[in-house]
């Protein structure tokens, strides 16, 4: 246990530190961070030694959006697991053979199986991790998505629709986590999609510009006005039924009838708020077709 713990933190502070030189050290033209003390203020929050977790949820424009945008963040923040984020990374690209394997999971990435839906282990630790005040940072579209894919609906563009996981992982969580929204631009010209030979290289020439802009904590009354009444009704009695040798998955296998229609249904619409405070912040940056930064 203690040797894992070791091997985990210096790997995520060995990536932080090489992300962190990229940024710095000329590999790009410039880099614009704003809104980055929403996130410090989450990190360092006491509210987290009380089980309250931070997600992060933001577009994904590049392979490489995860874990360059991290190098911004203080060297501080990457000698401990509750500093550093937790993300949810695809089985048949990160996890294809035993070394990439251990690599990806001392870098605090979940095994996540395409296709396989919200009932599955990575979403399951994902919540378990945010009941005990963790760090997750998700990708909503599961996908990497570049602007001139995004669908336009009369003159403004939307990101793909989010997976139903990232409003399964916020709804179950114990304890309502803070939730900031973030935008990434300049990140697809590093790694753009397609690309030809050789395509595990990223593009650093000619130099790219960065911005990385996090936004406000979303209002969590706009989420516990959808959730207090279901969690009210629901969670108490899925945890009273709960044995202590049964995971989430033995109570979270979906139902059929009314109840499963009910959880659908909330499901869908805190993802679909989720969506829309992320492309909000888009369009602040990036304008209504979410395409390059203003500052570029």
């Amino acid at each position: 246990m203690v040797l894992n713990r070791v091997l985990s933190t210096t790997t995520v502070t060995g990536i932080g530190l090489i992300c962190k030189a990229f940024l710095k050290l000329g590999f790009c033209s410039s880099v614009t961070v704003t809104g980055l003390h929403h996130l410090l203020a989450a990190l360092d929050s006491k509210d987290r030694r009380n089980g309250k977790g931070l997600v992060t949820v933001g577009n994904h424009i590049s392979v490489l959006d995860d874990p360059l945008a991290w190098g911004i963040l203080p060297v501080r923040t990457y000698l401990h697991s509750h500093t550093t984020r937790w993300a949810l990374g695809a089985s048949d690209i990160m996890f294809i053979n035993p070394v990439l394997s251990a690599f990806f999971r001392k870098g605090q990435v979940l095994e996540t199986f395409r296709g396989k839906g919200i009932y599955q282990p990575a979403v399951d630790a994902a919540i378990e991790k945010l009941d005990h005040g963790s760090w997750v940072h998700l990708f909503g579209e599961g996908k990497v998505n570049q602007p001139p894919t995004y669908p336009v609906i009369e003159g403004v563009a939307r990101l793909p629709r989010f997976k139903w996981g990232t409003g399964r992982i916020i709804m179950e969580t114990q304890h309502l986590p803070t939730i900031i929204p973030m935008w990434l631009t300049g990140f697809d010209g590093l790694m753009p999609e397609p690309r030809g030979f050789p395509a595990f290289l990223p593009r650093i020439f000619p130099r790219k510009a960065f911005s990385i802009t996090f936004g406000a904590p979303v209002e969590p009354t706009r989420l516990e006005n959808v959730l207090s009444d279901w969690r009210s009704r629901v969670l108490p009695r899925d945890h009273l039924q709960m044995k202590p040798s049964d995971d989430r998955r033995s109570i979270d296998v979906p139902p059929m009838g009314a109840e499963d229609a009910e959880k659908e249904k909330i499901r869908s619409m805190i993802t679909d708020l989720i969506q829309r405070e992320v492309e909000t912040l888009g369009r602040t940056v990036s304008g209504p077709l979410l395409g390059k930064s203003h500052e570029s």
